[in-house]
């Protein structure tokens, strides 16, 4: 495994040793000895989620304020353009954003810290998605952002407008969001 820090050095992006032949591949989508190893992190997960969705929905910008969730995210079919945004006051990033495309193909997982939010666009018709978290869901300290918020200003791969749920298309701007101290 790899493990690559991004423009904002907590995000990180990784890539897994993949062994391939004719017959197909295998790697290893998360060890706990080689993480802690590799990443420095005594991440303990709790729960793992699995999400399908088809071209060009976008889902986020999602964090709770309370319970923060680090995830570790990866694609295992099709692709996304996935995104940290970081929400702690007292960053040297505060609303910074990284982005990076995830793909069955590449492979490559990306872990958002808590402090952060989090959304992805999908590239490809349809993509899964999965992601392990930190902490348990609490849709009571669930918030968003607003996807194209012009101060955060995210570079979003889209032609056309996205397909959105209702909370995603009324999430509050950046400038009035919950942040983390």
């Amino acid at each position: 495994m790899e493990v690559r820090p991004t423009e904002i050095p907590e995000v990180l992006v990784i890539e897994p040793r993949v062994f391939g032949d004719a017959r197909g591949f295998f790697f290893e989508s998360f060890n706990q000895r080689v993480w802690e190893e590799k990443t420095g992190l005594a991440t303990r997960f709790v729960q793992e989620n699995h999400s399908r969705s088809a071209r060009h929905v976008l889902r986020g910008l999602h964090y709770q304020i309370r319970q923060p969730q680090g995830k570790l995210v990866r694609v295992i079919l099709g692709a996304v353009f996935d995104v940290a945004v970081d929400l702690r006051r007292s960053s040297p990033t505060l609303g910074r954003w990284v982005g990076r495309e995830l793909s069955a193909d590449n492979r490559r997982q990306m872990w958002i810290p808590e402090g952060f939010a989090h959304g992805f666009v999908v590239l490809s018709e349809v993509a899964e998605f999965l992601y392990m978290t930190t902490d348990y869901y609490a849709p009571q300290h669930e918030r968003a952002v607003i996807w194209n918020d012009p101060d955060l200003a995210i570079d979003w791969p889209l032609d056309n407008g996205p397909t959105l749920s209702e909370k995603d298309r009324n999430a509050p701007r950046f400038r009035d969001a919950d942040l983390f101290d």
